[in-house]
């Protein structure tokens, strides 16, 4: 490589270097406000689980409209991507959760319908060869309570017709800037006992109007549907974190890029400057 390539590269690799520094701010800018929302969420779903876990612990029948379960013949998963790249590893991470469990599915003889939230894991489906329904696609670039909220009705209703035994929830939860990780997690139908074990030491009895197993009708569809809202609030900050991270090691390596070349067209031009030098020296020395 000549030097005017070299300086050509090196030009080529600073604008690249503006180009992921900039990503980076607008990413950290999303990932405040998806932080915020998903903070914001965390503690009054952990106060519904509570209160929800404290009246199945004392009621005697926990026999509920979607606590039941049955063999499973069919399953319904819905599976949360980002619609866009450049967010590292975390599409293949999802991905590839999402094909293991649609293999074990399919080796226990379960049918399955897939819901993919986002163009990241819709692709990597079309690309399986299996169908999917595209209800909850819109998710991904703008959540909207009222349109989970209807989503998550429509899977309960299903759930109780029988059209599915279970449905599971496949996405990235957010831990810190620096830590998501892609997790599996049942979504109907609920799991009591988990339920039942949530937030033992404030345990209560309570006299309740117009009865307990009224609330618990009312209070369950609650607790599903915000589990499911919530799920997308983790995906969104998982994503802007990961992609956060990812420009700010794109902007590293352009950095340690930029310094090699910088060396080697120093080198070249200290090699040049010599051997013009040289050819100086030589033509006084002929003469």
């Amino acid at each position: 490589m000549n030097l005017k390539e070299v300086k050509q590269r090196i030009q080529s690799v600073k604008t690249t270097q503006k180009i992921t520094s900039a990503m980076k701010l607008v990413s950290a800018a999303k990932l405040r406000r998806a932080q915020n929302a998903i903070e914001g969420m965390r503690p009054y779903k952990q106060k519904l689980d509570e209160i929800l876990s404290s009246y199945l612990r004392n009621s005697d029948d926990v026999s509920l409209p979607f606590t039941a379960e049955r063999e499973v013949k069919r399953a319904a998963i819905i599976m949360v991507s980002s619609s866009t790249s450049l967010c590292g590893s975390f599409n293949a991470n999802i991905i590839r959760l999402s094909k293991e469990v649609i293999d074990d599915y399919s080796a226990a003889g379960v049918r399955v319908e897939l819901f993919p939230v986002g163009k990241k894991i819709h692709e990597a489906v079309k690309k399986m060869g299996l169908p999917c329904n595209d209800m909850l696609m819109e998710q991904a670039n703008a959540i909207s309570y009222r349109a989970v909220d209807a989503a998550a009705t429509e899977f309960m209703g299903r759930f109780q017709a029988g059209e599915y035994d279970r449905i599971e929830l496949l996405y990235t939860r957010f831990f810190s800037a620096a830590k998501q990780q892609p997790v599996k997690e049942l979504f109907l139908p609920v799991d009591v006992g988990s339920i039942q074990h949530a937030g033992e030491a404030h345990s209560n009895e309570y006299i309740v109007e117009p009865g307990r197993k009224e609330l618990l009708e009312q209070l369950l569809p609650r607790v599903i549907k915000l589990r499911l809202f919530t799920a997308l609030l983790d995906s969104a900050a998982a994503e802007h974190a990961a992609r956060m991270m990812a420009m700010q090691i794109a902007t590293d390596n352009a950095d340690e890029l930029i310094g090699e070349l910088v060396l080697e067209y120093n080198k070249g031009r200290q090699q040049a400057i010599t051997n013009e030098l040289l050819d100086i020296v030589s033509g006084s020395v002929n003469k």
